[in-house]
């Protein structure tokens, strides 16, 4: 068993940019497809990761400077330190939870694939810290690892089938077929965009607020393509931080740049997508004549290029500070993380489809649950971090993230311990609900698929 866990711990420390292609490339030969095709293949999404790994820092490293010193100079004293999704990460791989989570996984994975309750083939196994944070702090919080293991599964599971569920828009509005986005902070977003959407669908005169940023960028042309919207919101950010002319000008440039490169970059990655991708479809297919549509899991990385994505992000990172101040009872201030908040968009935008109007309102609210949240997980968050001996950063006391302490559906995990077994139980239960709930929906539509054929 310790061979095992040191063999997925040494190729989990490569890195996604490394661990992807060698993943991408066994699985495509397994599937049928050429090993110099799966190698190209593979390798190109390994460019593409680390391309845009490299202009989401870039965005990152220009943001949190300048959010820092907009802080500063309107006096915003907030306790709870945003350490960000990097030092979550390995927060979370570092706890007993997590040293299991990758092999976990896979097992999870594909018993659900054999089962019928999932059609996605989640190979970004990196993204599974995700799972293991929440497991982390459950077990924190009750004392027990059983317990932490079990609510990391559940996550697992529910986020297969929201993974299933938006899969079709992901494919429609994003233009990434054969795609989903079994991503534990991105699609835990997902039942609160459902929700608010229909709330916005019976609205008078609000529900007919359509903001399409393609759109907008054809009615006004260069005004409206990306690299000008991103150099005018890194203007206008440069601009409250008290930044000289100089540094606003770079600002300005740097987020215009990002918002034109991210997309360039996530279409290098889906190109070197499409044969793993072309494969599965055809090996499942062929081998398999009860299954649905199987879908790629991927990072939710690769869908952060989409206009609207990146731009409802932009204008939403002024109104983190707006929210964190005004919000009561937050004591975290976006910081570290403010370059994640694209992915919390990634399934919103489709399940709007592409709406800016909609996808702004959502995260305004998003965002204002997510601070709350995590200022409450602020405690447990830190305690795990203890537990493993990471060094919390000198003149805080609490720590937390956007990503993922500000994330819901670890949030309703955790606090379901409250209740004891009772809650663990009930956790259970929705899973499980959920699951068999997606495996109709497959059956439904294999049946549908195969009568069409």
């Amino acid at each position: 068993m310790q061979a095992i866990l040191n063999f997925f711990s040494f190729i989990n420390d490569m890195g996604a940019s490394v661990m992807m292609p060698i993943i991408l490339t066994i699985f495509g030969v397994a599937l049928g497809a050429k090993f110099g095709k799966a190698l190209r293949g593979g390798l190109t999404v390994g460019v593409g990761f680390i391309g845009l790994n490299l202009v989401v820092g870039m965005m990152g490293d220009s943001l949190a400077p300048a959010v820092q010193q907009m802080a500063e100079r309107f006096g915003l004293a907030l306790s709870t330190m945003d350490v960000g999704w990097p030092a979550c990460a390995a927060i979370a791989f570092g706890t007993s939870v997590g040293l299991i989570i990758i092999p976990l996984g896979l097992l999870v994975n594909i018993v659900m694939l054999l089962t019928n309750t999932t059609q996605t083939i989640d190979v970004d196994i990196w993204n599974y810290w995700h799972f293991a944070f929440t497991g982390s702090l459950v077990a924190v919080v009750t004392g027990k690892i059983s317990y932490g293991i079990l609510a990391a599964v559940i996550n697992m599971i529910i986020v297969f089938v929201l993974a299933d569920l938006t899969a079709p828009k992901v494919e429609e509005v994003l233009g990434m077929p054969g795609v989903s986005l079994p991503h534990g902070f991105t699609a835990a977003f997902v039942p609160i965009a459902l929700i608010v959407d229909k709330i916005i669908d019976v609205i008078p005169g609000v529900k007919d607020i359509d903001i399409n940023i393609d759109k907008l960028q054809k009615r006004f042309g260069v005004f409206g393509e990306p690299i000008l919207v991103g150099t005018v919101l890194g203007i206008i950010i440069s601009a409250l931080a008290g930044y000289d002319v100089k540094a606003i000008c770079n600002t300005g440039i740097t987020l215009g740049a990002a918002l034109v490169l991210i997309p360039k970059m996530a279409a290098l990655l889906m190109e070197g997508l499409m044969p793993i991708s072309e494969a599965a479809q055809a090996f499942v297919s062929k081998k398999f004549q009860n299954r649905g549509k199987i879908y790629i899991g991927l990072d939710s990385a690769v869908g952060c290029g989409h206009a609207t994505v990146l731009t409802v992000a932009l204008i939403l990172v002024p109104i983190s500070l707006l929210l964190a101040v005004i919000l009561p009872g937050n004591t975290v201030l976006p910081m570290t993380d403010l370059s994640v908040i694209p992915y919390m968009f990634v399934l919103i935008v489709p399940l709007v489809n592409g709406n800016a109007f909609r996808a702004l309102i959502i995260g305004v609210l998003c965002l204002g649950c997510g601070l709350e949240i995590s200022t409450n997980m602020a405690e447990a968050t830190t305690s795990v971090a203890r537990s493993v001996g990471f060094q919390i950063p000198e003149g805080a006391t609490l720590i937390s993230s956007i990503c993922d302490g500000a994330n819901p559906l670890s949030w309703i995990l955790v606090k379901a311990n409250n209740f004891g077994m009772i809650g663990m139980i009930v956790a259970v239960v929705v899973a499980v609900a959920l699951a068999v709930w997606n495996r109709q929906r497959i059956l439904k539509e294999a049946s549908k698929l195969h009568t069409q054929a």
